[in-house]
């Protein structure tokens, strides 16, 4: 079986920078991977990659088996692959049930055609309907999206990632800025579309929840991936403690 994900020997520079240096990283239909690092690490960048919002100096990537290397993001989108970011982006002007249904209508509005020939969006709002109650934000479908606090803004970018039918998920810190009960509560909807079979890729910078939900760990430092393993062996590393608190077995923290 093919990985849901594959980078091979990925690299890009900025000005001389070289941002992502060399990472290559396989996950695995239904795997629910934590992707940290220091502040600088190189993990937005290849967030971008990945996406295909950068094209990177060398290396492929792989989605479901297929190459996307050189493939915009809409292709990637239809063949499987769905981002929330770090800042929240809805339609502010919209409803939250709109929001969801025109991403949950996006194979028929990708082209003009066929969103000319399919002016019956009913289906659409039916399935965002279901996908609203599934992240926790039923009873909100008629709000403005801009009107949401936060804490259900970050749930509404989930729930339009869940409308374009992804088998992985890329999550740009879902919990910043959240509280530590919001935070619990974000993951734990998270966790439960992963035990639905969806493949999760999570960027984040709260390590508690991470290690309370992922089974593997990658640590970028440098742009360049440092453990990947157990979470617990994986901060466990020498390298991993380096990067996060200045120091190693044996060594004094740095100033």
């Amino acid at each position: 079986m093919n990985p849901a994900l594959q980078l091979n020997d990925v690299a890009v520079s900025f000005g001389g920078v070289r941002a992502v240096d060399g990472v290559t990283i396989s996950i695995a239909a239904n795997e629910f991977v934590g992707l940290i690092g220091p502040n600088g690490a190189g993990k937005t960048t290849l967030v971008g990659i990945v996406s295909g919002k950068i094209r990177p100096d060398r290396g492929r990537i792989m989605l479901e088996g297929k190459d996307v290397t050189g493939r915009p993001t809409a292709a990637r989108v239809r063949q499987g692959l769905a981002l929330t970011h770090q800042m929240v982006r809805p339609f502010r002007e919209m409803t939250v049930l709109d929001n969801v249904a025109l991403a949950a209508g996006y194979r028929r509005t990708s082209s003009p055609l066929r969103a000319l020939l399919h002016l019956d969006k009913r289906p659409e709002s039916e399935r965002a309907r279901a996908i609203i109650r599934r992240v926790g934000l039923g009873g909100t479908e008629g709000k403005l999206a801009g009107a949401l606090p936060l804490g259900q803004m970050k749930r509404l970018e989930v729930a339009r990632a869940l409308a374009l039918e992804p088998q992985v998920i890329l999550l740009d810190e879902p919990l910043a800025g959240l509280n530590q009960v919001e935070a619990a509560a974000q993951v734990d909807t998270i966790a439960a579309l992963h035990a639905e079979g969806i493949t999760i890729l999570l960027i984040e910078h709260n390590l508690e929840e991470v290690m309370r939900n992922c089974r593997r760990l990658i640590v970028m430092n440098e742009g360049r991936v440092i453990a990947d393993g157990a979470p617990d062996v994986a901060m466990a590393d020498a390298s991993v403690l380096e990067a996060y608190v200045g120091k190693g077995p044996g060594q004094h923290a740095r100033h």
